[in-house]
């Protein structure tokens, strides 16, 4: 994933949005996680992959249910990272069903102004 374009792959036995911004030199991710904790959430990097896996585990089910559409189970995205990502400023928190990751782009990567010296 870098400002240019990115390539995830999907398998979701449950379905989840994601949003991606360039925000101010960095890369944001925001993925809805409903229901799942931060000990049932797992973020790594594994070469040019940044892999998220949660699982979405039940609740005590007394009764029959006579609708059900809250799915239990796991999520797993991976995003193709480039080597602009600056791999040791990858943070991540989770709030309110929200997993938000801030990716930092290498400083040499970043755009910068050249200075014109006049003669």
């Amino acid at each position: 994933m870098s400002g240019k374009e990115m390539d995830t792959v999907r398998k979701r036995s449950w379905p989840g949005c994601c949003d991606i911004k360039d925000e101010d030199g960095k890369i944001s991710v925001r993925v809805e996680m409903p229901g799942v904790s931060r000990e049932n959430l797992e973020i790594r990097v594994e070469g040019d992959k940044l892999i998220i896996h949660g699982t979405r585990v039940a609740k005590e089910n007394n009764g029959t249910f006579l609708l059900r559409e809250i799915r239990e189970g796991d999520y797993h995205q991976e995003f193709t990272i480039d080597d602009t990502i600056d791999r040791n400023s990858i943070g991540a928190s989770l709030e309110n069903g929200v997993l938000h990751l801030s990716l930092g782009i290498k400083e040499s990567e970043k755009p910068r102004r050249i200075d014109i010296t006049a003669r």
